[in-house]
């Protein structure tokens, strides 16, 4: 049984592996092109080219409607997987395809591997239910990547747009342009404020915007940088010095979160010292003393 159970884990283990780098491949070409109309087109404002289905999309089609769903479903999964960075209305039926796919692939795995024999329904139940929530549990845990992400891109944002300001741009140019700076080394939050530019740009207010950008991304200190932002626009006040004082704020906060961390360590200590290395002490320093009293009242007993 325990061979059976490792066949199963290695052989989810790696269709996991194979569905994530078939997700996430692209072609030689597909980047070349990409960095080239990056360099060609520093703006941003000529990427969005027709597209022609991927392969992913293609294969999932037949699996798209299977799930049912609703339109308020609909809603919430195209706000998750905006906060996880894909907004391609097909990733919605790629999502759903894959709740069908997964729990299909972990059903079959069981069957090759036998593992079946040891009860059936249990097996196939929980393989259903596991492929069942895998998607979900994925797509959380890109959101949760992509925000920390943000949040660590925000102080060099604010910074760089300061220096734009303070240098003479207006504040959309200075969004532009650091955009356009942090596209290698923050592409997240250069994205993001690529659409605020958009946005702002297709004739959106300003204030809406940065409204916009916050509730998009679910990160708190952008909802409180699109805040700042508003009330300065409304009362008048400096650009420059507001968000120079926000970025030393956000320092401050991810200083304070460090020391956080930092202090929890000795308490998370506690659970692996009383569980592991506290038992091979007593082991190490009772057991030859434990050893000698068992022989000595073995002899006794004799």
């Amino acid at each position: 049984m325990g061979l059976a159970i490792l066949a199963f884990a290695s052989a989810f283990l790696l269709l996991s592996s194979l569905g994530l780098l078939l997700f996430y491949r692209q072609t030689a070409s597909q980047r070349l092109s990409q960095v080239i109309s990056r360099a060609s087109d520093r703006s941003f404002l000529r990427r969005s080219a027709p597209t022609t289905p991927s392969r992913i999309e293609t294969l999932t089609k037949p699996f798209q409607k299977v799930v049912p769903r609703t339109s308020q479903d609909i809603s919430v999964l195209q706000q998750r997987l905006t906060r996880a960075g894909y907004r391609e209305k097909s990733c919605v039926n790629i999502f759903y395809s894959a709740k069908l796919l997964v729990p299909g692939s972990l059903c079959i795995l069981a069957t090759i591997t036998q593992l079946y024999s040891y009860g059936p329904f249990f097996v196939y139940a929980m393989a259903a239910g596991l492929g069942f929530l895998v998607p979900d549990f994925w797509l959380s845990n890109r959101i949760s990547a992509r925000q920390l992400e943000l949040r660590l891109g925000l102080p060099e944002a604010l910074d760089l747009i300061v220096v734009c300001v303070e240098a003479g741009l207006s504040m959309d140019k200075a969004t532009m342009r650091t955009a356009e700076e942090l596209r290698l080394s923050q592409p997240a939050i250069a994205d993001e404020l690529n659409l605020v530019f958009l946005e702002q740009r297709a004739g959106r207010p300003r204030a809406e915007a940065w409204k916009r950008i916050g509730e998009r991304t679910g990160v708190d200190s952008i909802c409180s940088l699109a805040s700042v932002l508003i009330q300065a626009d409304r009362f008048g006040s400096s650009i420059g010095k507001t968000l120079r004082v926000h970025s030393e704020t956000l320092r401050m906060r991810r200083r304070q979160d460090a020391e956080e961390q930092a202090a929890k360590t000795t308490v998370k200590l506690v659970f692996p010292l009383v569980l592991f290395i506290f038992p091979s002490l007593f082991v190490v320093t009772l057991g030859p003393s434990m050893i000698a009293i068992m022989d000595g009242f073995a002899k006794y007993l004799s």
